[in-house]
């Protein structure tokens, strides 16, 4: 059978060899590698240049991407091919024009809100969904001139669905689950699904144990769910974003969780399941998805050309539009 390019549509993990060599044992020829959360326009650049500094000093494993071909290049080079994106619009601050500066800086994907509503739009843990606003609007405007993707993982619902309403090219939710799979707010409705894979998006099924249900989910049950997705959906609309987050302590995800916004609460990183320790598991969970009778060909494009396929419409402004009407 031909190998299947992996690509993994989100991990944030705190980077360094190792972490880079455990991604490639899984296989993975590449990840979506968040660079910012929280961080304003002045710490994301250092964010940013921390990873050129990474790539120089291993240039042997991995390397920076900006493309579906750079990904392809990297994958033949038995390189790890690295996409730089944000959880948050805060490097952008309160200016549109910082989207095209981080966009020359190499980061190719950003999602519109972290958990809290912000100048954009609202979030998914928000009592109150205020919905896409004017500068929402207009940043969404300029993602799509030079070829940034939306990401909604964890943006509310109403803002979702009039940020795909905005947007003049597919959309994505990178790392979540249908809400009908694990009741959470980080998880997404029919009717949000059913819009983003309409219009040509993607969502990345993902891993993480607050999003499937806890550590005590089984890879059958998450398979069960991918096969019943792709029925859903199609196929084509279907990818992994593992949310992996290796070699951090437990400040990071209380970082995380509440950011500065609000007084830091003791947090302990989620346990997670024995089928996905780290992405070394990824074999286990094509496995599991084979088992549950999905085709080599489905499970390919699961696997990492389903991003691709996106990545080369977004990316590529200029290409003539396969948004779905």
């Amino acid at each position: 059978m031909e190998q299947r390019l992996v690509f993994d549509g989100l991990q944030i993990s705190n980077w360094d060899r190792p972490t880079l060599e455990e991604a490639r044992s899984g296989g993975v020829h590449g990840l979506h590698a968040t660079c910012a959360v929280w961080e304003g326009t002045q710490d994301t650049i250092r964010n940013i240049s921390d990873w050129y500094s990474l790539e120089r000093e291993n240039s042997d494993i991995v390397t920076l991407v900006r493309s579906a071909s750079d990904i392809r290049e990297a994958a033949k080079s038995n390189k790890l091919a690295v996409l730089l994106g944000f959880q948050n619009s805060s490097p952008f601050e309160q200016d549109y024009t910082l989207v095209e500066v981080f966009h020359r800086l190499g980061v190719r994907v950003s999602q519109l809100t972290y958990n809290i509503q912000n100048h954009l739009g609202g979030a998914c843990y928000e009592p109150h969904d205020s919905g896409l606003t004017r500068f929402g609007t207009r940043i969404i405007e300029e993602m799509n001139r030079v070829g940034m993707l939306v990401d909604l993982s964890h943006v509310g619902d109403k803002t979702s669905l009039d940020a795909v309403a905005a947007s003049s090219a597919p959309v994505a939710i990178t790392h979540a689950n249908p809400r009908w799979f694990a009741e959470t707010p980080r998880n997404k409705s029919d009717e949000l699904i059913k819009t983003v894979t309409e219009r040509g998006g993607v969502i990345g099924v993902c891993f993480y144990p607050n999003v499937i249900g806890g550590k005590d989910a089984t890879l059958e049950s998450f398979c069960q769910m991918v096969v019943k997705l792709v029925d859903q959906v199609g196929s084509e609309h279907v990818a992994i974003g593992s949310d992996a987050a290796r070699n951090w302590p437990s400040s990071y995800v209380e970082h995380l969780r509440d950011g500065r916004w609000k007084p830091r609460e003791p947090a302990e990183w989620p346990q997670w399941p024995d089928w996905f320790s780290s992405p070394k598991d990824f074999p286990r969970v094509f496995e599991g998805l084979s088992d549950a009778g999905l085709s080599d060909e489905v499970i390919k494009g699961i696997a990492g050309e389903n991003w691709l396929r996106l990545f080369e419409q977004v990316f590529n402004p200029g290409l003539k539009s396969l948004v779905l009407k």
